[in-house]
C-alpha cells in the first residue's frame, strides 16, 4: 500500500487513466478502465476490468476512499476465504461497499481503505502469505504509481498502438482536451464526440 497516492491524487489519477482509454477506445464495453463521477449521490466510483476475471473498484464519499480487488488467478483467491475476513476491520463509513452488488463483493483478494483523516491506507489484519504479491494487489494496482509512463507503456503493449509521452502527461495534468492532443492519441476519433465521457468521468482542469 505504500505507493498509493492521497485520496485527492487517487481520484485525479483514476480519471486521467480513464479518460486515456476513451480517447483510445470509444466503445465502453472493450474499456480497461473507467471513472463515473456521478455513481450516486456523494459518491464516485473508479474501476478496472480485464475480461478475465481480475477488477478493482474505488468508491470515494465524503468521507474517504475504499478500494476492494479480485486477482483470479493470485494465491489468496486459490484459498477462496470468505469475503468477511477482508471486510471486518471496514469502518462504518464504507459498509455499504461490502455488499455492493456492483462491485462483487464475494470475489475479493484485497480490500483497502483511507479516511479523510486518516494519514495513511489500512487493511484488515489477515494471516494471509506476505511473500511476493499473494493477493494480486500490486500487479493489478501498479497503474496507481503516478508515473504517465507506467500507463504508456501498458497501453502500447494492451491497445497494440504507439501512445506519445506527451500526450499521456499532458492527461495526466488534467490539461485542455485540445484537438492537438486527442489526436495525438487517437487520431481517428472527432473531440467533440468526448463530450459525455468528459461529462461521466469529470475530467478537469
Amino acid at each position: 500500500m505504500h505507493h498509493l497516492p492521497d485520496i485527492v491524487s487517487l481520484k485525479r489519477l483514476l480519471q486521467s487513466v480513464a479518460m486515456l482509454d476513451a480517447i483510445i477506445c470509444p466503445d465502453w464495453e472493450y474499456r480497461y478502465y473507467s471513472f463515473n463521477a456521478n455513481w450516486a449521490a456523494g459518491e464516485m466510483m473508479g474501476s478496472m476490468r480485464n475480461g478475465q476475471g481480475d477488477e478493482f473498484f474505488v468508491l470515494f464519499n465524503s468521507h474517504g476512499a475504499f478500494i476492494k480487488g479480485f486477482d483470479h488467478g493470485s494465491v489468496v483467491a486459490s484459498l477462496r476465504l470468505p469475503g468477511q475476513q477482508f471486510y471486518r476491520d471496514l469502518p462504518s463509513q464504507f459498509a455499504s461497499c461490502c455488499s455492493e452488488p456492483a462491485f462483487s463483493p464475494e470475489f475479493v483478494t484485497f480490500c483497502m481503505w483511507r479516511l479523510l483523516e486518516s494519514p495513511a491506507w489500512s487493511s484488515a489484519a489477515t494471516e494471509l502469505a506476505s511473500s511476493g504479491d499473494s493477493d494480486g494487489s500490486a500487479r493489478l494496482l501498479s497503474i496507481l504509481d503516478r508515473s504517465p509512463e507506467t500507463y504508456r507503456r501498458w497501453a502500447s503493449e494492451y491497445y497494440e498502438r504507439d501512445v506519445p509521452s506527451q500526450a499521456v502527461i499532458a492527461v495526466y495534468e488534467h490539461r485542455v482536451l485540445t484537438d492537438e492532443i486527442v489526436a495525438a492519441i487517437n487520431p481517428t476519433i472527432a473531440p467533440a464526440s468526448l463530450g459525455e465521457d468528459i461529462a461521466q468521468i469529470g475530467y478537469s482542469t
